[in-house]
């Protein structure tokens, strides 16, 4: 009998320890590997300048544990910015031309997913078409702040897209040659107070123009390319728009905290200041450049401080030079203001102003205040910039729509052709 038990014994112990074996196993095998997809490019492509590379990650087993994902182009594995939707920015301007191949892969703490890769072509045409001296860059940044009350939403997107849109069906501005740099390259749910929706090269777009992040790697690399491509040309034009967030002191009403710093503004992962800009700047060559900064505290990019008052010296941006209109969409010492749905308001009413051609015949006034025609004479069916500039200013103190928003106090700086009241008396009209 105690034989007989002593077997039994031992069968269900034996039981016992192969089925917990089996769960072990199958807990530890139940892990399965994270999959990963590159939605864009797409084998075959040709690309240029600064590609996009972005995609969606996902985990089997449902409990969103995709801890990082990787990219290789160049023999070494790095990460990439987010999991979910993860996005990458590659700078191809200092690449030979040629075939490429991207790899990317999911890792969720545990285990990598299978190695996704796509092959493409990198060309960057060195000459630029002879009918093509313009160029345009479009800088938006409104969505990086983690609380949703400071975020200024998709309508400096849409807006950009809109001036790109007028320049060139009106003004004979290239597609090849507009940049817009937006956020983090990625559009987002809910006018951008949600999650990441697509990344912009995904979208549909009208125009077959240049997008990427606004990063500060890709801001200076789009600027070098103007620069040195616009050069080689006498007759270039250069449009420049730059806003977002400014740096400042919002509970500050006098100065803003700005009396004795220079302007900036944020970009995606880093701010630029007004004489950062200015060296960026420094060997651009066109006599027909037009700069529009359309921040809080945005003045000192026209070195300027408030009521048409010159920056102190030592502060001095360097980006106001002959040839050169550049305009802020508020003063040193003062608030701006932006819609998240159309924009930033500055910029808003001096497109308006120029595109509708209400802005035709404004003047400059008492402090570049802005003050409409009294006579046809000066009048000629064609807008400038200086223009739509003091069109902006007169309806920011005058329409009773606006009162709110009186005290931007938007700056100039006009030295086109050149600096002196009559050396700037011909206005800067695109195209």
């Amino acid at each position: 009998m105690k034989n007989k038990m002593v077997v039994i014994v031992t069968i269900v112990i034996l039981l016992l320890v192969q089925l917990l074996s089996g769960c072990f196993e199958d807990e530890k095998s139940f892990n399965k590997k994270p999959t990963v997809v590159i939605n864009y490019p797409e084998t075959y492509d040709t690309v240029s300048k600064i590609v996009t590379i972005s995609g969606e990650a996902s985990d089997p087993n449902g409990d969103r544990t995709i801890k990082s994902v990787e990219i290789m182009i160049n023999d070494s594995w790095i990460s990439v910015d987010g999991t979910d939707k993860w996005i990458y920015s590659w700078n191809t301007y200092e690449l030979d031309d040629g075939s490429y191949t991207i790899y990317v892969r999911a890792w969720d703490g545990d285990l990598y997913s299978d190695t996704k890769e796509v092959t493409i072509t990198v060309n960057n045409p060195d000459v630029v078409e002879s009918n093509s001296h313009k160029w345009a860059i479009f800088t938006f940044v409104g969505n990086f702040p983690d609380d949703n009350e400071s975020k200024l939403g998709n309508g400096g997107l849409y807006l950009a897209e809109e001036i790109a849109s007028y320049l060139i069906e009106e003004k004979s501005y290239p597609t090849s040659n507009i940049y817009i740099l937006f956020d983090d390259g990625y559009i987002r749910k809910d006018n951008g107070l949600g999650k990441r929706l697509m990344s912009l090269q995904e979208r549909i777009h009208e125009y077959d123009v240049f997008y990427a992040a606004a990063t500060k790697n890709n801001f200076i690399s789009v600027i070098d390319d103007v620069v040195g491509s616009s050069n080689k040309f006498d007759d270039s034009e250069v449009f420049l728009w730059l806003s977002g967030h400014g740096c400042g002191d919002n509970e500050n009403p006098a100065t803003g905290g700005k009396l004795f710093e220079r302007s900036s503004v944020y970009l995606w992962d880093d701010t630029l200041e007004d004489n950062e800009l200015g060296t960026l700047l420094q060997n651009l060559k066109s006599k027909k450049t037009c700069i529009v900064v359309d921040a809080c505290f945005s003045g000192g990019f026209a070195d300027k401080t408030i009521y048409n008052m010159p920056e102190l010296f030592l502060f001095n941006s360097k980006i106001p030079s002959n040839g050169r209109v550049v305009i802020t969409g508020a003063s040193k010492f003062r608030l701006g203001y932006a819609s998240v749905s159309t924009g930033p308001l500055f910029s808003t009413l001096w497109f308006y102003g120029l595109y509708s051609g209400d802005a035709d015949g404004y003047k400059s006034g008492i402090l570049n205040s802005g003050r409409p025609s009294k006579l046809n004479l000066f009048k000629d069916d064609i807008v400038s910039v200086e223009e739509a500039f003091y069109y902006a200013r007169y309806m920011l103190k005058n329409d009773a729509n606006l009162q709110n928003y009186s005290k931007m106090e938007p700056q100039i700086s006009d030295r086109y052709p050149r600096k002196g009241i009559f050396g700037s008396s011909d206005g800067l009209v695109l195209g």
